[in-house]
């Protein structure tokens, strides 16, 4: 009798933990476990843990709820200014709700795929290629509610979206970079006639100070020689001022007015 209870407790113990190693599931910190009853969703989503199920009855289902990266496929398209762009991107998006990410969508990582390379294409069309480069913060918040508007109702919480690059064809990289020079040109003309127009008042303001003060003119033309003269040059060129031709052609004009000085009258009697 007593052999046949030992016997018997012990089936069933054997029974019981071949039960607890069927049903017994780990549940990871990270994960949320979804535990459908013979198809029906059954509860909350279980915690990190241990939890236990029934076996053959319950499917238990692990959502993962960290922060997925996931990199979208380069689209080519047209911008409203009509130039062709190929631009890829990358979302980071996280499931906020384990039962709608398993219940609402197949596979929800796939939707969010597809909604992403959709809403990028529509954003290339909607924009300009201008946009498309300098501002790409507006962008990227655009393309997030885009992609987030349907993936609430997925249980999925769109976290960031980052335009990463945009390739352009040959030929618009020939004609920005052949405008970039011709701005560049511009801009460098207009700081030279700007200069020219500074040095033009300062030297109209030195030629009114030289004109006051003639010994000025005197004092920079020696400066002038002076610095010819530094270079070490075989042959030095020393500027005429044509203040000093002025100055000679103005002492000469009595002289043409009176005529000729007659010669003293003694030296006639003598002759």
């Amino acid at each position: 009798m007593v052999e046949e209870l030992l016997i018997a407790a012990a089936t069933v113990a054997s029974a019981g933990v071949v039960y607890v190693a069927a049903a017994a599931r780990i549940v990871k910190q990270y994960e949320r476990g979804v535990v459908l009853r013979l198809g029906r969703l059954r509860g909350e989503p279980r915690p990190p843990g241990f939890t236990l199920v029934v076996p053959g009855v319950d499917r238990l289902h692990k959502v993962n709820m960290q922060i997925v990266t996931m990199p979208v496929p380069a689209q080519e398209g047209i911008t409203r200014d009509n130039v062709t762009v190929r631009v890829d991107a990358v979302v980071y998006f996280k499931v906020v709700d384990a039962s709608n990410a398993i219940i609402r969508v197949e596979d929800y990582r796939f939707a969010v795929s597809q909604m992403a390379q959709t809403s990028l294409r529509s954003i290339i069309g909607k924009s300009d290629l201008d946009d498309l480069l300098s501002n790409r913060e507006k962008l990227n918040q655009g393309l997030e509610l885009m992609i987030d508007s349907p993936a609430v109702d997925w249980g999925v919480s769109i976290d960031r979206v980052e335009i990463k690059d945009v390739s352009l064809p040959e030929t618009m990289k020939r004609s920005m970079a052949r405008q970039a020079e011709a701005d560049r040109e511009r801009r460098a003309r207009i700081i030279n006639a700007d200069a020219e127009l500074q040095a033009s008042k300062k030297l109209a303001e030195a030629a009114g100070v030289m004109s006051e003060q003639p010994a000025a003119l005197q004092l920079r033309l020696l400066q002038t020689v002076v610095a010819v003269a530094a270079e070490k040059n075989s042959t030095l060129v020393l500027p005429f001022p044509v203040e000093l031709l002025r100055f000679l052609e103005r002492a000469q004009q009595p002289n043409e007015l009176h005529g000729p000085t007659p010669p003293p009258s003694g030296s006639s009697d003598a002759a």
